[in-house]
């Protein structure tokens, strides 16, 4: 399996949140992960960071950020220009998906929990 460096966003330290379970799930798979939101703290051993630094290495942006708070981050995202972006059940946005799309990024309705289990990820 081939390791896609995945940025998390809206990571989380609290342990009952989907995001969380995804940041070590994605480890435990042998991914490299970043951990980005407002939170402080770490996840799976990766310390949590502002959405300012623009990581230009990712293969994946899994989103745990709800429509509603999107719009002010759709540069951060764009700007990473991921290969794809999965849009986790409950952030789905045609919006953003649409722009992803235009810069010729792949998105993807689904959750990335499920993914991982099935060997889809």
């Amino acid at each position: 399996m081939a390791d896609k460096k995945t940025l998390i966003l809206g990571a989380t330290p609290d342990t009952s949140r989907y995001a969380n379970f995804a940041a070590t799930r994605l480890v435990e798979r042998g991914h490299t992960i970043v951990n980005v939101g407002i939170k402080t703290g770490e996840v799976a051993g990766v310390p949590i960071e502002k959405p300012e630094t623009i990581h230009h290495d990712i293969d994946t942006i899994t989103l745990y950020v709800g429509p509603q708070n999107q719009p002010p981050l759709y540069d951060y995202i764009l700007n990473t220009n991921p290969k794809r972006i999965i849009f986790n059940p409950g952030t789905e946005n045609t919006e953003l998906r649409r722009k992803a799309n235009e810069k010729g990024i792949e998105t993807e309705y689904a959750c990335t929990l499920v993914m991982l289990s099935v060997g889809e990820y």
